[in-house]
């Protein structure tokens, strides 16, 4: 991860048991913000200003951990295409890899009330992260269908897309009232198709805050530095980026401002 992103180092840890207890939000809303790597430190210095603690996710000695996801779609790119056309019953599909461990997981995100977005995992083999078998087929299936998607018995999912970056993870403690807020810094984003050549977002970074409806003492403060919130999806914008061709309204206007002029073919 940049240097710039430096501001993290005199902050104490948090281990994943206490930041899980304490901010999972596997149902939360998520706000996205494309800022260049160096505000991220003086976001950090406003924010141990501002909350009673700011802890950065630390295992093992380490922060900055190396994640990667495949994105599964039908033939016809249901997921994608409901995304773009901003679908009322739009979901994803992916594995989620995170690579220091070795963990891997099968993840389905689905609309929640409210706008809000419900992740749903399950243990994956790692070794399988790049394909769905038949039971992790069925789990997804599942998990749409009881969140009123509709899909095929069979719907033969298949990868579709590839992202890989660096991220840093933070606590915000007591940053609402009786709740802890979570947020992301990911960096060194690339994204790879079927057929495409590998490309790389260089220079900006994607801040995430994960919240309830209420936004975080992070969003206030970006807001405040004149960044906002922008509909940024690794899935849906890394295709557009791809693949052109494809419809891509909800992002056109981050590809244009914030990723097209950042990508780089990666060697």
């Amino acid at each position: 991860m940049s240097a710039a992103t430096s501001g993290h180092a005199a902050l104490a840890g948090v281990g994943l048991d206490e930041l899980t207890a304490r901010a999972s939000l596997q149902t939360r809303v998520d706000r996205k913000y494309v800022v260049p790597a160096a505000a991220v430190d003086d976001l950090l210095l406003d924010l141990q200003d501002h909350l009673e603690d700011v802890r950065v996710l630390r295992i093992d000695g380490r922060d900055d951990f190396a994640y990667e996801s495949v994105y599964f779609d039908t033939p016809d790119l249901t997921s994608y295409l409901g995304a773009a056309h901003r679908r009322r019953r739009r979901f994803k599909v992916r594995t989620r890899s995170y690579l220091d461990s070795g963990a891997c997981f099968v993840e389905v995100k689905t609309r929640g009330p409210r706008g809000t977005t419900v992740k749903t995992r399950t243990w994956h083999d790692p070794a399988l992260r790049d394909r769905l078998p038949p039971d992790a087929v069925a789990f997804v299936v599942a998990t749409l269908r009881a969140a009123g998607v509709p899909v095929a018995d069979d719907p033969r999912f298949a990868p579709t897309l590839v992202s890989r970056y660096h991220r840093r993870t933070y606590l915000l403690a007591g940053d609402l009232p009786g709740h802890d807020a979570r947020m992301t810094v990911d960096a060194g984003l690339t994204w790879s198709g079927a057929g495409a050549a590998e490309l790389r977002l260089a220079g900006p970074v994607v801040v995430e805050t994960k919240t309830g409806s209420t936004p975080s003492a992070a969003d206030r403060l970006l807001w405040r530095r004149g960044h906002r919130p922008v509909r940024v999806s690794k899935y849906g914008t890394g295709l557009a980026a791809l693949a052109p061709r494809l419809p891509s309204t909800p992002w056109r206007r981050v590809l244009d401002r914030h990723v097209t002029p950042a990508l780089v073919p990666t060697p």
